[in-house]
């Protein structure tokens, strides 16, 4: 995007007077929970941390994937791949745009208990939007006190059941046959709060191939076995069903994106000739006890859960005859739990408020993994025409692979008049073990410890009673997923010899209140990182990793919140994120053998320098009526690390939404139409990293609508 800077300064000119968030009240300080792990004002936080509320979140929306909500802040990259098989890509001040599929670099939590394996994979379709109350957001230094990641945590919050008995319906269809069906009810009976909730999902997708049903249900229940103590019971249920159509090369982008691509050597379409797909079975449940001992407070909390996943490859046949390969479906069984504890401490000290929390966190994930041929046949090419291909064909894989985490952590912060300081040091020890059980190709068992100790430190200082600036640091730890291990660089065997990238997280920052109406909240931020764990090659779903050198990530996050007259409200959010390598260095990619070089200075890829988002909202007091305007705008994205191939180019966008809300009786009613990319431009609204057939590029939907209705009735 050669003018990009320029377009994001005249869009960001524009939008300043009138931007807006959404159609409920515009909160400008609200409580949070993350950083300091006890309720705490957002504006005497000394971490950059956003809260996106629930009318944000269900802002005419259809709730499925979390880049509806996070659009709007700053920092973190949301992207829909518009492929429900490998979820969300999201990235937080770069850290998680290599992953080709999950979550990576980023802790997330639901009610508590983990969304992330102990390795530090995550997936975010679990968030159950429906009944999300907040989600909170928070980068930089102070997140590294939640243990194994390096880009932040995001934390989503569902209410408790309370009050008179309500039920809940909503349903919602657009574009590509789209349509999800909500109900739920909520309330409290017997000193008992329950919250349950139950969804439907389908599309048929914008992309060929690209179809996908969704299941969903939750339940929460809530009760007080003493005055002091709190006792959360969580369930849910995720099942989901959803075609790959994986990614495009440029010149197939430009002429068909709605398309797959074609091999053009092997004379098919792989994703329909192999029916690339994923089918993911997940169920879990977790308890939340809190008992509170005058001004301090003690916190458990226990969890387990099981996830079954078969994936369907376009791992070519004749790539399968090495004896290393272990097959095109991936096929496992995972048992997953973990058990956490802390005791949160409050005392009077030297004339200011002493916080102190000690904790311990114990996680674990048990996988009994298979690889399967992804044919049926000889073996012998040309390859699906000689063979039956997109179905299980023989073992290939047999394994079972265990990782383990257990940290210990201890924090404090002093709250004076004028000053706020805190600090944190959490140990954490990360354990891989492999025991291999397929051995006509060799033993592939072994075990790899990674530990570290992280320190974090941060101050904050009240300017005025409306001006707070504050300074962090911290170290930050990631060590690899399982996910970047399982496959080295000749297609076969574990890669036990990664190594854990280290950080060092440097942020200042300013919030400020802006006469009664407004807030602006601005951060600088660095964040050197040794090891680098990037993409070695990507081919056909499947992702080999390797350590680079040294990184650096510099940027600015600004995020200006404001009320105006007429009952408008707006929102700002602009990043600017400078991440390159510092050191050159070479690596080759094992189909086909080439050495390629990285120089240093090369800008790592997934990655978009400026990003800038926008919204105006009204909203009608008297009839309900509320209406808003969006706008998104990034620069371009390079797609892999040599920068050579071409980048996906920069865009801006902007959606409109309109809706009412009313209550007649005890019904309360509402109803929205939404409409996307209105004026229908084309973009690339994500990349596979490193993808070695250079199809790097995933399609965003053209123009595209939706619209739904509500109807709430309390017994």
């Amino acid at each position: 995007m050669k003018h990009a800077p320029k377009r994001l300064v005249v869009l960001l000119a524009a939008a300043f007077p009138c931007l807006a968030i959404a159609e409920g009240a515009l909160t400008l300080d609200s409580v949070v929970v993350s950083g300091s792990r006890v309720e705490h004002s957002s504006f005497d936080l000394p971490a950059a941390v956003d809260v996106v509320d629930a009318a944000r979140i269900g802002a005419g929306q259809a709730r499925v994937n979390v880049s509806e909500a996070l659009a709007g802040v700053p920092g973190i990259n949301v992207q829909n791949r518009q492929n429900y098989a490998q979820d969300l890509q999201i990235s937080s001040r770069g850290f998680g745009a290599r992953s080709a599929f999950g979550v990576r670099g980023i802790r997330l939590i639901a009610d508590g208990i983990p969304a992330s394996m102990p390795d530090g994979q995550g997936q975010a379709a679990t968030f159950n939007l429906d009944r999300a109350e907040r989600i909170e957001v928070m980068r930089g230094p102070l997140s590294s006190i939640y243990g194994n990641h390096a880009g932040g945590v995001i934390q989503m919050f569902t209410p408790d059941g309370q009050g008179r008995p309500s039920v809940e319906g909503r349903f919602a269809a657009g574009s590509y046959d789209s349509w999800k069906a909500d109900v739920s009810a909520q309330g409290e009976v017997g000193g008992i709060g329950y919250l349950i909730d139950a969804s439907r999902f389908s599309t048929d997708g914008y992309r060929d191939h690209s179809k996908s049903e969704r299941d969903q249900t939750m339940a929460k229940l809530t009760f007080r076995p003493s005055q002091d103590g709190k006792l959360t019971l969580l369930a849910n249920t995720f099942k989901q069903k959803a075609d790959d159509p994986q990614g495009l090369s440029w010149n197939e982008f430009k002429a068909d994106p709605k398309g797959v691509a074609f091999d053009a050597a092997r004379g098919y379409f792989p994703a329909l000739a192999f029916n690339t797909r994923k089918t993911i079975e997940h169920t879990q449940g977790g308890a939340t006890y809190e008992h509170r001992i005058g001004d301090h407070a003690v916190q458990l909390s226990a969890y387990a859960g099981q996830r079954s996943t078969i994936q369907y490859q376009s791992i070519p046949v004749a790539t399968q005859a090495n004896a290393r390969q272990s097959g095109g479906v991936i096929d496992f069984d995972r048992d997953f739990g973990g058990l956490a504890g802390r005791w949160i401490g409050r005392y009077q000290l030297a004339g200011g408020k002493l916080t102190t929390t000690v904790g311990v966190d114990y996680e674990q994930s048990v996988d009994d993994r298979r690889g399967f041929e992804n044919f049926i046949g000889t073996g012998v090419p040309p390859n699906c025409i000689a063979n039956v291909c997109g179905v299980k064909g023989r073992l290939r894989r047999l394994e079972e692979d265990r990782v383990s985490s257990f940290d210990q952590y201890a924090q404090a912060e002093w709250q004076g008049e004028q000053w706020t300081f805190s600090g944190g040091l959490r140990h954490s020890r990360v354990s891989f073990k492999v025991d291999d059980e397929y051995l006509a190709n060799g033993d592939d068992s072994g075990h790899v410890t990674y530990e570290k100790t992280t320190p974090t430190l941060a101050a904050l200082y009240r300017l005025t009673d409306t001006v707070n600036v504050y300074a962090s640091a911290a170290r930050g730890f990631e060590t690899p997923t399982f996910n970047e291990m399982f496959y080295s660089s000749a297609g076969g065997s574990f890669n036990f010899s990664l190594d854990p990238s280290i950080s060092k997280h440097f942020e200042i920052g300013v919030k400020a209140m802006l006469g009664a109406n407004s807030r602006l909240d601005v951060a600088l931020f660095q964040v050197k990182t040794d090891n680098e764990i990037v993409v070695l090659s990507s081919t056909g779903g499947r992702a080999a990793f390797q350590n680079a050198g040294p990184t650096t990530r510099r940027g600015l996050e600004l995020a200006l919140d404001s009320r105006w007259a007429n009952s408008l409200t707006s929102r700002i959010a602009y990043t600017l994120l400078d991440a390159k390598y510092d050191e050159s260095f070479t690596f080759t990619t094992p189909f086909p053998v080439t050495t390629k070089t990285v120089n240093a200075g090369n800008r790592l890829p997934g990655i978009s320098r400026q990003t800038l988002y926008g919204e105006l909202a009204w909203k009608h007091p008297a009839s309900g009526f509320h209406a808003a305007v969006e706008g998104v705008a990034r620069s371009k994205v390079e797609v892999e690390d040599t920068n050579t191939a071409k980048a996906a180019p920069g865009y801006a966008i902007a959606n409109l939404r309109v809706g009412i809300d009313r209550k007649v009786g005890d019904v309360n009613l509402g109803g929205f139409v939404r409409l996307n990319n209105i004026f229908d431009k084309q973009y690339v609204g994500s990349v596979i990293v490193g993808e070695g057939s250079g199809r790097y590029y995933e399609s965003a939907p053209d123009r595209n609508w939706l619209a739904g209705v509500s109807a709430r009735y309390a017994f």
